[in-house]
């Protein structure tokens, strides 16, 4: 399933959308290229949840929470050298935990992902304003949030 947005107003768009729609137990994983606009959408998924802080990418501190609708765990794994790290952090009590996680660079861990899961493919294009984003369920729960977020 693939969604194709127009600058920061339609992915605040899809993002608000989202985080409208999530509930404890979901993970959002995000991929892409540097610059894509992974931490534009986690932010604008924060705001749909309700999240009133200001969300940053947790790049070197790999976890932010926020409090919103839900609790939101904000992963970035883009610095880890490996999955293995994550379960020093404690990461199984998030992904099966009462919040939801959103984790950037998801594709560096996916043999530790939970089997249940959306993944989120954020891809350039030829125009610089504009992205494709793919989404791929894991999942009866995931595959309802894809037909969502598509309509």
């Amino acid at each position: 399933m693939k969604i194709r947005v127009k600058g920061i107003k339609d992915t605040d768009k899809l993002g608000r959308k989202l985080g409208e729609l999530v509930e404890p137990g979901d993970v959002i994983c995000l991929n892409g290229d540097l610059g894509a606009g992974k931490t534009t959408l986690s932010k604008s998924i924060g705001l749909g949840m309700g999240v009133d802080d200001y969300i940053t990418s947790p790049t070197f501190a790999i976890i932010n929470e926020y409090e919103g609708r839900h609790p939101l765990y904000h992963f970035d794994v883009y610095r880890l050298n490996n999955g293995e790290e994550l379960f020093d952090l404690g990461v199984e009590d998030y992904f099966y935990g009462k919040g939801v996680c959103l984790i950037e660079w998801a594709e560096n861990i996916e043999e530790f992902l939970p089997e249940n899961r959306l993944e989120v493919w954020i891809n350039t294009t030829l125009d610089p304003d504009e992205r494709e984003i793919e989404l791929i369920p894991y999942g009866d729960r995931n595959e309802f949030l894809a037909r969502e977020l598509i309509k």
